[in-house]
């Protein structure tokens, strides 16, 4: 079970407790955080989150080749989830990452700024 986030803090649902995700808000909730946590940055799990971050320090011809890679890294064990597409879009250093997924035969789209 996941807990609900907006803007880095958990919310509440208004009964003293906080709100949980479940179903596809879950699976998009730790698709989010797998994709926008920097991999290897908790110790005790260095195999969570991506290298999106390390982008910007790649010859631009290349990014989009290695964003489909680190998606697919950073994803890599999420039950019943697939990849289905990735695109960068660049404009100078700061980039928009969309990735089209399907879980249990929904599709979804996630968007985030890399």
């Amino acid at each position: 079970m996941e807990w609900k986030l907006m803007e880095g803090d958990y919310v509440p649902d208004g009964q003293g407790r906080l709100t949980a995700l479940s179903g596809a808000e879950e699976v998009l909730a730790r698709v989010l955080y797998r994709l926008t946590a920097r991999r290897g940055a908790l110790p005790f799990l260095p195999e969570l989150g991506s290298r999106l971050y390390q982008l910007g320090r790649e010859r631009p011809s290349a990014r989009q080749a290695l964003a489909v890679q680190y998606v697919a890294e950073a994803l890599r064990e999420e039950p019943d989830l697939s990849v289905r597409a990735v695109e960068l879009d660049q404009d100078g250093a700061v980039g928009q990452l969309t990735v089209w997924l399907e879980w249990q035969g929904e599709e979804f789209t996630v968007r985030t700024a890399v």
